[in-house]
């Protein structure tokens, strides 16, 4: 499970981070304090850190320059309500990966997160396989028994985002973002018509997956 780091001060804003980010499916810490985050992202391993920028002890700015003089490499979003472009700038020059000024939009951060994290991430794999069905994304096409299957390539792109994120929960709008970009509009009975198509293509059994499974209230999930 992806794991991220809030540094936060403001409980509220704190506990907004947590709860929306655990939605997603990503296991999360929250900090407080400067110098009890440097701490913490030393001693622990984190896919991305979520880096206030006014806080006690240690500001945003001391607690990223002390990490990337310490070798990490964790990327790194910094939050601020400043909104001078000599903070930006300096967020940056001292090792953040990207900044988000407050108010932010939860959306809009969440997809910068993914985009992050995409980008801080190993290459990917050309080729996924599970069950009957393998998945090769250097030919972009799916077969099932070696056999190439009729896929659309919104279905390809979505199977594709399940499989970069196996035993994940995916909600409709991080699917959204994920497969169809930000700024689109559709509808979730649209998402649900194809993840329903997909289930056709790669499940032995598609009104009791195995695979692509439902998480009531929350989007869905591939297992296996």
């Amino acid at each position: 499970m992806t794991k991220i780091l809030i540094v936060e001060d403001e409980p509220g804003i704190a506990f907004g981070l947590e709860n929306d980010l655990q939605t997603e499916g990503y296991a999360t810490s929250v900090i407080g304090d400067g110098a009890e985050a440097v701490r913490r992202a030393r001693a622990e391993v984190f896919d991305l850190i979520l880096l206030d920028i006014m806080l006690p002890n240690k500001d945003g700015f001391e607690v990223c320059r002390e990490l990337r003089r310490g070798g990490l490499k964790t990327p790194i979003i910094v939050l601020t309500a400043k909104t001078q472009e000599a903070e930006k700038v300096m967020g940056l020059d001292v090792g953040a990966d990207d900044y988000v000024t407050k108010p932010f939009s939860p959306r809009e951060l969440r997809a910068r997160i993914r985009a992050l994290l995409r980008r801080a991430a190993p290459d990917t794999e050309d080729l996924y396989r599970f069950g009957k069905c393998e998945l090769d994304l250097g030919r972009f096409e799916l077969r099932r028994n070696g056999q190439p299957l009729d896929t659309t390539t919104t279905e390809l792109k979505l199977l594709a985002a399940f499989l970069r994120h196996r035993g994940r929960v995916l909600t409709r709008e991080s699917l959204l973002d994920e497969v169809w970009g930000s700024g689109i509009s559709i509808t979730d009975r649209v998402i649900d018509n194809h993840i329903v198509s997909l289930r056709k293509k790669i499940e032995d059994e598609p009104t009791a997956p195995r695979f692509l499974v439902s998480v009531r209230g929350l989007g869905y999930r591939f297992d296996g």
